[in-house]
């Protein structure tokens, strides 16, 4: 698998990084460990998790498998923090106190002493972003990460952050991205670029409606089947994407390919994209990811911009 520099700084991830939304609630172990090592022997290194995800549960889960399935040093491992779940509902909270406390149980339950990559996970307006930056450099000044950054950040906040923490010590920025949400263009991949900070985009697939298995029913195996998942697919399966679904299988057909393949292949190409981040329920879902070949001709490739844009939508954040 191609190897890929995030932004202008030295830490090198695999083009396609390995999702772990569903661990421990529609993934488990047995499946998890068939993907984490299908992917590590594809030459696949970015880890992503969160402390949110499953409540700490998918962390839990990738502490056991760096210990009994694949090596800790095989991974680029990326959490993040910032978000809990509690009774009352998701809690976003981006204070210095509540982002280390965090980082502290995600060590802990990961199994190590340090993350490679570390992001703050949402804004959170609430806190002022120098004390949330705080939190960033007293994680890099403790070695518990080695390189950080954001996760759904707008564009002056990452720019602000950049500025706060000083030439190239932000990282990276993760985000949404896919021919179905291309909002980050407007100011996020711009900042990015001046900047020389990485991309990480998440859910490259559409949330998986770029696979093209919604364009006539639900399946009854699907996440938009799921109860935890279904709000999540939903703001994609409406006739504004429809369009862009269709002219993907177009594109596919034409080449002989999936339309998995050609919409993975779009993203990798945008500027700045360091990884797509791909996230499979099952090992069988993910080595269709693993083997696909994301180069694309450039005519598709304008093809593709030309009926994705205007962006689609504007679902919510993870």
């Amino acid at each position: 698998m191609e190897e890929r520099l995030v932004g202008s700084t030295g830490l090198r991830v695999s083009a396609l990084g390995l999702g772990t939304l569903t661990w421990s609630r529609d993934t488990d172990e047995h499946e998890a460990a068939e993907q984490l090592r299908d992917f590590v022997e594809a030459g696949g290194t970015l880890l992503d998790t969160a402390a949110s995800y499953a409540d700490g549960s998918a962390e839990e889960l990738i502490g056991h498998l760096l210990r009994t399935a694949v090596s800790r040093d095989d991974v680029v491992l990326c959490t993040k923090a910032g978000v809990r779940h509690s009774p009352g509902g998701r809690v976003v909270d981006a204070s210095r106190g509540a982002l280390l406390s965090s980082l502290d149980g995600s060590l802990e339950r990961l199994g190590t002493d340090h993350v490679d990559l570390w992001l703050v996970q949402t804004p959170d307006p609430r806190t002022p972003l120098a004390e949330t930056v705080s939190a960033l450099e007293l994680a890099l000044a403790s070695g518990r990460a080695r390189y950080v950054g954001l996760s759904n950040h707008p564009g002056w906040q990452t720019a602000r952050a950049a500025t706060l923490l000083g030439p190239g010590r932000l990282a990276a920025v993760e985000v949404e991205y896919s021919l179905l949400q291309r909002g980050v263009e407007r100011e996020v991949v711009p900042a990015a670029a001046d900047l020389g900070v990485g991309v990480l985009a998440w859910s490259p697939l559409g949330r998986g409606v770029l696979t093209g298995k919604y364009r006539r029913a639900v399946p009854a195996d699907s996440r938009a089947a799921s109860a935890h998942l279904a709000g999540f697919v939903e703001p994609y399966l409406g006739r504004e994407a429809a369009p862009v679904v269709e002219a993907l299988v177009t594109a596919a057909d034409g080449l002989a390919r999936s339309p998995l393949e050609v919409a993975l292949g779009w993203v990798l190409g945008r500027p700045q994209v360091a990884s797509a981040v791909v996230g499979a329920r099952t090992a069988a879902q993910l080595r269709a990811a693993l083997t696909a070949q994301t180069d694309l001709p450039d005519a598709i490739t304008a093809a593709l911009d030309e009926v994705s844009a205007p962006v689609v939508g504007y679902p919510e954040r993870r």
